[in-house]
């Protein structure tokens, strides 16, 4: 069964390695992580992701976070170092998933 959310996901995380390299991309997606990290903890918690999605004005429900957090977390602490985000990011993206890692580092 396929759900309907109302919107179009377009996946740009393809064209984002093609303009900045592969060290580039991995830099942005470091930078994306710092900016929904818990400065104190080093870490993405349920506190800080729900702090980031406030300041950008979406309404995303308690379950919902919780289980974005779930997703990615590997090692069961409840939250989402930088090398679990990163491997959740790359998860997510159909396109990335698609592509062979040679195919990745000749871009």
């Amino acid at each position: 069964m396929e759900l309907d959310y109302g919107f179009d996901f377009e996946d740009c995380f393809p064209s984002m390695i093609a303009r900045l390299g592969a060290e580039g991309f991995i830099g942005e997606l470091c930078n994306g992580f710092r900016l929904l990290m818990d400065v104190n903890m080093g870490l993405i918690t349920f506190e800080s992701l729900k702090m980031s999605t406030n300041l950008l004005g979406l309404e995303v429900r308690d379950d919902e976070l919780l289980c974005m957090l779930m997703e990615g977390d590997l090692d069961g602490d409840g939250a989402l170092n930088q090398m679990e985000f990163c491997i959740l990011m790359f998860r997510l993206s159909p396109c990335l998933m698609d592509m062979q890692v040679y195919d990745i580092y000749s871009i």
